[in-house]
């Protein structure tokens, strides 16, 4: 990855307390994966920022390399990485999420 890839990475990921990389935006998700994540983040009623990876290739293939994570939808919470639609879902049902948003938002 080259450094100014992951300098724009390095920044959306750290400027953003919740940083969605996924396909289409949190108005108009592309993929189920992505409206299922959109979703459960919205039911938490805390704001969080998206990156649309179908409006640039680079980003898109970039991100899987940075979390060596092969799939979109990626979501980060205070700049690490959480996982995808499977796993957020997952960290819901058991109430670990929301811990994990209150402690990212208080900090």
């Amino acid at each position: 990855m080259n450094p100014e890839l992951k300098a724009r990475l390095d920044s959306l990921i750290q400027n953003n307390k919740i940083m969605v990389f996924m396909k289409g935006s949190k108005l108009m998700p592309q993929c189920g994966f992505s409206n299922n994540v959109v979703q459960i983040i919205s039911t938490l009623g805390v704001p969080f920022e998206t990156f649309d990876v179908l409006s640039d290739s680079e980003i898109r293939q970039g991100i899987k390399e940075y979390s060596d994570w092969p799939t979109i939808p990626q979501v980060y919470v205070n700049g690490q990485f959480v996982g995808g639609s499977d796993i957020l879902i997952q960290m819901y049902q058991n109430g670990e999420l929301q811990q994990m948003v209150e402690v990212a938002l208080a900090s």
